[in-house]
């Protein structure tokens, strides 16, 4: 007879000025925050929390505004994300802390380890260069960039005539079609109806250059996605480059949610990643 026994697993509410933030917690041992895209909420990372639950403790919540945290009166503003996750560090007491932020979700762990990197043993950027001005971190000086945007959007559009979510992609709804259903439901479970508002608080909030990173002295790993129409992937090299500890892998098989697409590659980098730094 086996003698397998499930991990432990809580959940809570964290009550913050807009109202209350929900948050699971699964697994013990080193604590490991996920933060999650536009296009999501805490069960976005249910490959990952089944996987390093045995080893860590993993903290997965839904941003200010996602169900089934609370919604925020007026709207959202991405700056609010690092104080949230600092409230919710605190909360539950967690010493030092690995990170672990897709797309939006990298808007509040880039900002929260360049705060306290002191507390942050390692942090992984997947398909995003957070509060990082993307266009200014173009070796190319923007040309580049540019040109990459003008495809992506012509392949977004594309997608979206086929009902495909661009944080998929064509090809990765062909190859996965029960999992891009899964994301999508997902997606419209979060409830964000305005979602060009928050990008544009993205946008707004995406001010930093790669100077910032000079003395950014915490190991970080980006993971980027070969096929991704959302985030470019050639900037994590140079954004990895500028980092004094930066690391960077591609999964050319992925569009822009590597973590949901191709979980188990994305959780052996991520592993081994941890096993040297964490």
């Amino acid at each position: 007879m086996s003698d397998y026994r499930a991990p432990p697993r809580s959940t809570g509410w964290l009550k913050r000025p807009f109202g209350r933030l929900y948050y699971e917690v699964t697994g013990q041992g080193p604590a490991l925050l996920f933060a999650h895209g536009l296009g999501g909420n805490h069960l976005s990372w249910w490959q990952q929390v089944a996987h390093f639950a045995p080893t860590h403790t993993c903290v997965a919540f839904a941003h200010r505004g996602f169900a089934p945290s609370e919604p925020v009166a007026g709207g959202i503003d991405p700056a609010d994300y690092a104080g949230d996750l600092a409230a919710l560090i605190d909360h539950l007491k967690l010493e030092d802390v690995r990170l672990v932020g897709q797309s939006m979700g990298g808007w509040t762990m880039l900002e929260y380890a360049l705060a306290q990197p002191e507390r942050v043993k390692a942090l992984v950027l997947s398909s995003t260069s957070g509060t990082l001005d993307r266009r200014g971190c173009d070796p190319s000086g923007g040309a580049s960039y540019d040109a990459w945007l003008k495809d992506a959007e012509a392949k977004a559009a594309d997608g979206a005539r086929r009902g495909v979510h661009p944080a998929m992609g064509v090809k990765a709804a062909e190859r996965e079609p029960a999992r891009h259903l899964l994301y999508r439901s997902i997606d419209e479970m979060a409830g964000i109806a305005d979602k060009e508002k928050l990008r544009a608080g993205l946008r707004r909030t995406a001010t930093r250059t790669l100077a910032d990173l000079e003395g950014f002295d915490v190991s970080t790993l980006m993971i980027a996605g070969g096929e991704d129409i959302v985030f470019p992937a050639f900037l994590a090299e140079s954004i990895a480059a500028a980092m004094p500890r930066g690391e960077v892998q591609t999964i050319a098989s992925s569009g822009h949610s590597p973590y949901f697409e191709q979980a188990a590659k994305f959780n052996e980098l991520v592993s081994a990643f941890l096993a040297r730094h964490g």
